[in-house]
């Protein structure tokens, strides 16, 4: 397992982790594979979708906030239940196809870091498994 570290500077923030995620399979060896990539937060996620347009990015913030406002009367008392919430929406892990060492996205698909509580710094788990 490689562990990531991913230096958030905003309250909610997509980050773009490809570079830093193709790094730890190039340092794993493994040519042919799945790679698993896991946030071990409650507040953060992770989501594969486009990286051309930054719009996406901005439309995808702009609906969690509509559907999970951050004062929403809830009972969490720390005060940031919206951004658990929008991590489990987002989910925790993707898997991605590892094929001759690199990444197999669609096109325009980038893996996104989701901060729902920052600025934080967080960690980030990948696990590349051989074919």
């Amino acid at each position: 397992m490689i562990e990531l570290t991913v230096n958030t500077a905003e309250h909610t923030q997509f980050v773009n982790i490809d570079h830093a995620v193709q790094r730890a399979i190039e340092e794993s060896g493994v040519t042919d594979g799945i790679c698993v990539v896991f946030v071990p937060h409650t507040t953060a996620g992770i989501t594969i979708n486009e990286n051309a347009d930054p719009d996406v990015v901005s439309d995808m913030k702009l609906i969690l906030d509509r559907v999970v406002p951050w004062k929403g009367g809830y009972d969490h008392a720390e005060g940031n239940a919206a951004a658990h919430v929008k991590a489990s929406m987002m989910g925790n892990s993707i898997h991605v196809i590892v094929r001759n060492g690199r990444l197999q996205f669609g096109t325009w698909q980038s893996i996104f870091f989701c901060e729902f509580d920052g600025p934080r710094v967080r960690k980030v788990w990948v696990q590349i498994i051989p074919a």
